[in-house]
């Protein structure tokens, strides 16, 4: 990992900085690679039960993709394709990650940036911030990953709204449609975050791993009706758990659990 990605390992909690502030922190072929591996790693460790993600400098959470790099690596379809496979990587290992997630955002959050931040479980915003996938000023368009998860969390209208009009939205406007879960105060952003990466920590984190699974066997099957006998049966999986016992116990003695994932 080089010096462009900082890891601040605090456990429960681990923040994942974007480390380019004079780019807007735009996200190099490289370092799409090398967040899905980092991701990937922070997913297996025990102690991290929670992880932020941000940029440096204040003055964006990221640009998106860095466009010195397109000329080798996006200059035509075929490159284009092993570019997109970097940006699909870190999605993946986004979507698919039990830990949750959050991406802290000040200043731009546009295009990869942007997309990046909606393949997170969670995103607070300070006022003032500006996001968007404006792919239609560069002549490009967004992936079948990207879209499919920018219309699970707005809807195809905003989808459409964001790409279309190639809009930068302000926060209030991006909390307006589900862009954002949260907007607060430059001031209050880093306190108002890691209350909540720490709120969601001191839970179960199987809990939390099922219930983030259960969802995408929602949004992959909706009508419920394909199901196979272990994915009906997965929200049933913590009763036998040391983690519910605990929960249980902790509840009927008024007392606060203390969870271990297992």
């Amino acid at each position: 990992m080089n010096d462009y990605i900082l890891l601040e390992r605090e456990p429960p909690v681990a923040t994942v900085t974007i480390n380019r502030p004079a780019q807007r922190n735009a996200i190099s072929f490289d370092m799409w690679h090398e967040l899905a591996g980092l991701m990937r790693r922070l997913d297996g460790d025990g102690e991290v039960r929670a992880v932020v993600i941000t940029g440096a400098g204040g003055e964006a959470f990221s640009a998106g993709a860095d466009i010195s790099d397109f000329e080798e690596h996006r200059s035509d379809s075929v490159k284009g394709r092993g570019y997109n496979d970097a940006v699909n990587g870190l999605l993946e290992a986004l979507t698919e990650m039990a830990t949750p997630t959050i991406s802290m955002i000040q200043g731009f959050a546009a295009g990869g940036g942007c997309e990046l931040a909606v393949a997170t479980d969670l995103r607070v915003a300070a006022e003032g911030s500006r996001l968007g996938i404006p792919v239609a000023r560069l002549g490009i368009s967004i992936g079948h990953r990207e879209m499919r998860g920018l219309v699970d969390l707005v809807g195809k209208g905003n989808a459409l709204y964001i790409l279309l009009s190639g809009r930068l939205l302000d926060a209030e406007d991006a909390r307006r449609i589900g862009l954002v879960n949260q907007v607060v105060a430059p001031g209050e952003l880093r306190d108002c975050v890691y209350q909540l990466a720490g709120e969601i920590a001191a839970l179960a984190p199987l809990s939390h791993a099922v219930n983030k699974l259960t969802l995408r066997q929602v949004q992959a099957k909706p009508s419920l009706k394909d199901l196979t006998d272990e994915e009906a049966a997965l929200p049933l999986t913590q009763f036998d758990t040391e983690d519910y016992q605990e929960g249980y116990r902790a509840f009927l003695e008024k007392r606060r659990p203390r969870f271990v994932g297992r």
